[in-house]
């Protein structure tokens, strides 16, 4: 398996994603294809909580007047599988490795696991 889950309004999202050759990738816009349950509980097993696949600067945190601090994991799923954008992204998942959105550890591993798979 070798999925990125992404959003093509994100810029950040688009820049990230130019820098590979994904051409054996499954490419997932999540706002047109949503993230379904099965993936969503696979991304958990990688990532270890649902809190690190959830986006803290979503958009509807302020809407629907959420505080993340009382969130439970079980919240931060129920969240990411009803609204988009409470899912971090990009997100690069294969069989056995996880990275998710784009702080600069989670590039740097990125560019990392790329430049062995290229090597």
């Amino acid at each position: 398996m070798k999925k990125v889950f992404y959003l093509r309004t994100c810029d950040t999202c688009l820049k990230i994603i130019k820098k590979y050759n994904l051409k054996d990738w499954e490419m997932r816009e999540i706002k047109i294809n949503p993230v379904t349950e099965e993936e969503l509980d696979e991304m958990y097993k990688l990532a270890g909580s649902y809190e690190a696949l959830f986006s803290k600067k979503s958009n509807q945190i302020k809407l629907r007047e959420i505080n993340p601090k009382t969130l439970q994991e079980a919240d931060y799923r129920e969240l990411i599988l009803d609204h988009y954008t409470f899912l971090k992204r990009p997100v690069f998942i294969t069989d056995k490795e996880i990275f998710i959105g784009s702080e600069k550890k989670n590039l740097d591993a990125l560019r990392g696991f790329f430049a062995e798979l290229n090597g």
